[in-house]
C-alpha cells in the first residue's frame, strides 16, 4: 500500500520508539495510540458471528465476561443457507452492534476449509468447498465493513487443525494450495474488499504463516492486490521482525514493550530498515481513517441498535440454514393429526447453538425449542432429558425417556455434540455421538413409535442410525433464535431450505486424511492434494451418508431447459409441489476426462443461486461460471491455466443428484504434465494409498520428519506439549497442565478444562509475551533449563533472572 501524503507526514514526525509501538498493541484487545500526534488507538474484538467485546476495562488474558449481543448462526450453518443476500444481512447487524459499541475491527469471518470432519474449528468455518466459502465470506465482509467497521478474514492460511496449531507445519503443495486452501481468501479478499487479514499460527511448508513472504507478499498482496493490513492472531508472533518483513502490521495482544524493544534494535543495528517499518505504520493508520470515516458521518449510538430486529434475523438465519436430511413416508411436517408428542434430548430444552472458544457469545437472549413447541399446536406430552451431557452415566434418564416415549405417538428427539466436543485448541478425537445418544437411540428406534432426530453441531458426525429413524433435521449450530426455527420447521410452518456445505461420510475411516490427521507432530501432511470433500469422494464414487449440496424439503421442484453460454449457465426451476419452497440450483463443471487418469477432481462447483417459488411457480436462473471454473493452477508456471475440452455442465441438486447436463466447448491449454506415472494414486484418486515416495514425488521434494526429534533439547520455539514424557520436571509440568484439564473436564467444566489445556500448545517464547513482560526471556531461558534436566541450575538461574527483571522494570517505571 502506497502512505498517502498526509500519513506520510505523520509518520516522519514519529519517534522510532513511537512507530515500533503502533505495530504492538496497547492491551488484549486495544492498539496503541500517539496521542501527542493525534493518533488514537482502535478496538479489535471476536464477532464471526456474534460481538464479544468485554465490558469494562479489558484484561490482558481476555478472560472477562462479554456484553450482551446477537449470537447469530455459525459460518457452519449459515453455509447450509447458501444464500449470499442472508449472510451479507448478518454482517450488516454485526457491523451495528460493533460500530455502536466503538469497534473498529471485528475479527472474521473464518473461511478455513473444512479438510477433516474432526477439526475443532470446524464450526467457525463455511465448507469444504472453497467457492462456497469465498462467496458467502465475501458477502459477510461486505455487509460487517458497509457500517464503517473493518473484517479480519482469518486463519490465513491452511489452518486445518487445532492439535499443535502455534507449532505445526502444514506441507501442501502449490497447486492444492490455490486450488482448494487460497481460493476462498482469494474471493472473499477481491470481491469483499477486506480490509484486513489475521494471519494463522501454524507454519505453511516450513515457514510461520505470520512470516510467510510467499503467502504475505507474492500471494495476498502482489497476485490479488491486496491493501489492507496483517494482523497476527491473539500470541501468534513468533518473530516480531520477520513478520513486520514479510508484511504482517500488527501483533496482538500487547506484549507490553517486549517485542517493541526488538523492533528498535532491529533497526539501530541494520536488521531492519525503517523504510518497511514506515510502510507497515501506514497500513494501520490507513485502517484507522477507514474505520473512522463512517463513524464521523454517520455514528450508530448503542441505544439506536434494534436488538430485537436483530434476534428476528437471526431466527430468519436459523430458518434458512436449516437442512432436512430424511424424510421417510412424508412423517414431517408435523400438523396437528400427529397425535401424542414426546420431546426428548437435553438439547431441547438447553441448546447447543454455538462453539466455544474466542468465538464465544454472550447472547441476548436464547429460545430453545422445547419452549417452542409447547407453544405450538402440537400436543406435547413431556420432555425427558434422555442422556447427560459429556457422556455422563444416564441410565436412569434413559429409562425415563424410555417411559415417556410407549405413551407417545412420534417421539422428536434433540441429539448432537455437545460442548466438550467443539472448541478452539482442540480437535475432536472421534466422529461418534455420545455413546449415551447412542443408547437411547437403539432403544427408541425398538419401540413401535415414529422417531424424529434434531440433530445438532458445526460439523459431521457418524449417523449409524440413520436408516432406523423417520426424519433427521440438521439444525447445525443455529444460534441463539435456533430453537423457534427448529419448531417451525418441524411444525410446517417454514419449508426447509438448506443445503449441506461438506459431505457426511458414512463413517470416519472413509475420509482420505482419516489415517494421518492429527496423528503427528511436527508436520500436518496434505496427502489428499485436492481431493478434499466431494472432490474426493465423487472421484473414487465412494458410498457417502449424505452428498455435498443435499437437502430435503416439503415440496418437488423439477429443472428444465439448460444451455451452457461461454460465461454463464441458464435454467428454469419449477417447484412442483403444493407448498412454496426454496431451492439451492447447484452448477457443477465436469472436466474432460477427468476420471481417466488425469490428476482432477470429477466435478467442482463452479456456481449457485438461490430461487424461491411458490406452488407450480416457475423462474429461469441464470448462473455465472466461477472465476477459474475452467482452470486449474499450474505450480510450473505459478499461475491458473485454462483447460481446453468439452466439458459437461451440470444443473444439480447435490453433487450426486444431476438433474440436467450441456456440453461447452472451451478453448486452452492441456492439462499441465504432472508425471503421473509417479502419482499413479493420485490419478485414481485413491489418494488414502499414497506412501512416502509418491507423496515426496507430488511436492517436488523430500518430506520433513513428521515427528518431534527424541531426546533434542527444548529451545523458545519448542511448545510446551513437547514436555511430556520426558521426565524429572518437563513430566511434571507436563503432568500438572494435563490432568488439570483432565480434572475440570471430569468436573463438567468443558470450556474452563480447554482452556487450560490451550497452555500445552503454547510456545515456550509465549510465556513472556503473554504474560506482558512479567516473565522475562531469561526467566523463560532459566525454565528451559529445569525442562531439559537441570532442574536445579534452572531453579537457580530463574531466580537470578527474576531479580534482575525486577531492577530493570522499576528503572524503566513498569513495576
Amino acid at each position: 500500500m502506497s502512505t498517502p501524503r498526509n500519513d506520510a507526514e505523520l509518520i516522519e514526525r514519529m519517534t522510532l520508539a513511537e512507530k515500533a509501538s503502533l505495530t504492538s498493541g496497547a492491551n488484549f484487545w486495544n492498539t496503541k495510540p500517539v496521542a501527542r500526534l493525534g493518533v488514537p488507538s482502535i478496538m479489535l474484538t471476536d464477532g464471526p458471528h456474534g460481538l464479544r467485546k468485554q465490558g469494562g476495562a479489558a484484561d490482558h488474558l481476555g478472560l472477562n465476561a462479554s456484553i450482551p449481543a446477537t449470537c447469530f448462526p455459525p459460518a457452519a450453518a449459515l453455509a447450509n443457507s447458501w444464500d449470499r443476500d442472508l449472510v451479507g444481512r448478518v454482517g450488516q447487524a454485526l457491523g451495528d452492534e460493533a460500530a455502536a459499541e466503538r469497534v473498529s475491527v471485528l475479527l472474521g469471518p473464518g473461511l478455513n476449509i473444512k479438510r477433516n470432519p474432526l477439526a475443532g474449528r470446524n464450526f467457525e468455518y463455511f465448507s469444504e468447498d472453497p467457492l462456497l466459502s469465498g462467496v458467502l465470506a465475501a458477502a459477510k465482509v461486505r455487509g460487517i465493513q458497509s457500517r464503517g467497521v473493518a473484517a479480519s478474514v482469518k486463519h490465513f492460511a491452511v489452518n486445518s487443525q487445532e492439535t499443535h496449531r502455534m507449532s505445526i507445519d502444514e506441507i501442501v503443495d502449490e497447486r492444492a494450495l490455490h486450488e482448494i486452501y487460497l481460493e476462498g481468501f482469494r474471493i472473499a479478499i477481491t470481491e469483499g474488499d477486506a480490509w484486513t487479514v489475521m494471519s494463522a499460527y501454524n507454519k505453511v511448508n516450513g515457514t510461520y504463516a505470520n512470516e510467510n513472504r510467499h503467502l504475505l507478499g507474492d500471494i495476498l498482496r502482489q497476485r490479488w492486490g491486496f491493501d489492507g493490513l496483517v494482523v497476527t492472531d491473539w500470541g501468534g508472533n513468533n518473530d516480531r521482525v520477520r513478520g513486520l518483513l514479510a508484511g504482517n502490521a500488527l501483533e496482538m495482544p500487547s506484549t507490553n514493550g517486549v517485542t517493541d524493544r526488538e523492533v528498535v534494535h532491529a533497526v539501530e543495528h541494520g536488521d531492519l530498515d525503517e523504510a518497511v517499518l514506515d510502510d507497515r505504520v501506514g497500513e494501520l493508520l490507513a485502517l484507522i481513517e477507514r474505520t473512522r470515516a463512517r463513524t464521523r458521518t454517520q455514528p450508530v449510538e448503542a441505544s439506536a441498535v434494534d436488538y430485537d430486529a436483530h434476534h428476528d434475523l437471526a431466527v430468519e438465519a436459523a430458518r434458512r440454514s436449516i437442512v432436512l436430511l430424511e424424510n421417510r413416508r412424508s412423517i414431517l411436517p408435523l400438523g396437528e393429526g400427529a397425535g401424542k408428542v414426546a420431546v426428548i434430548g437435553d438439547f431441547a430444552a438447553r441448546p447447543r447453538y454455538q462453539g466455544a472458544g474466542s468465538s464465544l457469545v454472550n447472547p441476548t437472549r436464547i429460545d430453545a425449542a422445547l419452549d417452542a413447541l409447547r407453544e405450538s399446536e402440537l400436543d406435547v406430552i413431556g420432555y425427558e432429558p434422555g442422556f447427560a451431557r459429556m457422556d455422563r452415566r444416564s441410565s436412569g434418564c434413559r429409562r425415563r425417556a424410555i417411559r415417556l416415549a410407549r405413551r407417545a405417538d412420534v417421539v422428536l428427539l434433540f441429539l448432537g455434540l455437545d460442548e466438550s466436543a467443539e472448541a478452539e485448541g482442540v480437535d475432536r478425537s472421534h466422529m461418534r455421538l455420545a455413546e449415551n445418544q447412542l443408547a437411547l437411540v437403539r432403544e427408541l428406534t425398538a419401540l413401535d413409535v415414529p422417531v424424529v432426530v434434531v440433530l445438532a453441531g458445526g460439523a459431521a458426525v457418524e449417523l449409524p442410525f440413520a436408516d432406523d429413524v423417520d426424519a433427521i433435521v440438521h439444525s447445525s449450530l443455529a444460534g441463539q433464535g435456533g430453537g423457534r426455527a427448529v419448531a417451525e420447521v418441524l411444525t410446517g410452518q417454514v419449508n426447509p431450505g438448506g443445503r449441506l456445505a461438506e459431505t457426511y461420510p458414512i463413517r470416519y475411516e472413509d475420509v482420505p486424511s482419516s489415517a494421518t490427521y492429527g496423528r503427528t507432530e511436527a508436520t500436518s501432511e496434505h496427502r489428499e492434494h485436492v481431493y478434499v470433500g466431494y472432490r474426493y469422494f465423487d472421484k473414487v464414487d465412494a458410498a457417502v451418508r449424505y452428498p455435498f449440496g443435499h437437502g430435503l424439503g416439503y415440496t418437488t421442484f423439477a429443472y428444465s431447459d439448460l444451455s451452457a453460454g461461454p460465461t454463464s449457465a441458464i435454467v428454469t426451476v419449477t417447484n412442483t409441489g403444493d407448498r412454496a419452497g426454496t431451492e439451492t440450483v447447484q452448477l457443477y463443471v465436469e472436466a474432460p476426462d477427468a476420471a481417466a487418469g488425469v490428476i482432477r477432481a470429477p466435478r467442482e462447483l463452479r456456481g449457485f443461486a438461490k430461487v424461491d417459488l411458490a406452488p407450480g411457480e416457475s423462474a429461469t436462473v441464470e448462473i455465472p461460471y466461477a472465476e477459474h471454473a475452467f482452470d486449474v493452477f499450474d505450480a510450473d508456471a505459478d499461475d491458473w491455466r485454462t483447460i481446453g475440452g468439452r466439458y459437461s455442465v451440470l444443473a444439480a441438486a447435490s453433487s450426486r443428484d444431476i438433474r440436467l447436463r450441456a456440453e461447452l466447448e472451451v478453448a486452452g491449454s492441456p492439462m499441465p504434465s504432472t508425471g503421473t506415472s509417479a502419482l499413479p494414486h493420485y490419478a485414481t484418486g485413491r489418494v488414502e494409498l499414497v506412501g512416502d515416495a509418491e507423496y515426496a514425488a507430488l511436492l517436488g521434494r523430500e518430506l520433513p520428519p513428521s515427528m518431534w526429534p527424541a531426546n533434542q533439547p527444548l529451545t523458545r520455539d519448542d511448545i510446551v506439549a513437547r514436555t511430556r514424557g520426558r521426565g524429572g520436571f518437563a513430566s511434571l509440568m507436563h503432568g500438572v497442565i494435563d490432568g488439570a484439564s483432565r480434572l475440570v473436564m471430569r468436573l463438567g467444566r468443558p470450556l474452563t478444562a480447554n482452556n487450560i489445556r490451550f497452555a500445552l500448545d503454547l510456545p515456550f517464547r509465549s510465556i513472556s509475551r503473554l504474560s506482558g513482560g512479567s516473565v522475562s526471556d531469561e526467566m523463560v531461558d532459566a525454565l528451559l533449563i529445569a525442562v531439559n534436566g537441570r532442574f536445579w541450575r534452572g531453579a537457580a538461574r530463574f531466580v537470578a533472572a527474576w531479580r534482575t527483571h525486577r531492577r530493570t522494570a522499576r528503572t524503566r517505571g513498569e513495576d
